[in-house]
């Protein structure tokens, strides 16, 4: 999953720094990420796991670092895994 979420960001972060660089606990906002950019990567992540994200999970701690994303993405799975 975290290979996949630096694909992504890779992709469509249009961060000013390798996101190799980046430690999963790093600050996406604070490297470059902007607000359209993490829309951009949530369409991506979507696709991606084949899942939705829902609105309660739509804001900037979601989407604050990779291990964020990964957690987000985790519970995600795990609530359509027991729908």
């Amino acid at each position: 999953m975290n290979e996949t979420i630096r694909g992504l960001l890779t992709r469509v972060g249009g961060l000013p720094v390798a996101v190799t660089e980046l430690e999963d606990a790093a600050d996406l906002y604070a490297a470059g990420l902007s607000s359209f950019a993490s829309v951009q990567l949530m369409l991506g992540l979507e696709e991606a796991f084949d899942i939705e994200f829902p609105d309660s999970l739509l804001n900037r701690k979601s989407f604050a670092s990779i291990a964020a994303i990964e957690h987000t993405v985790s519970h995600i799975l795990k609530a359509s895994e027991a729908a």
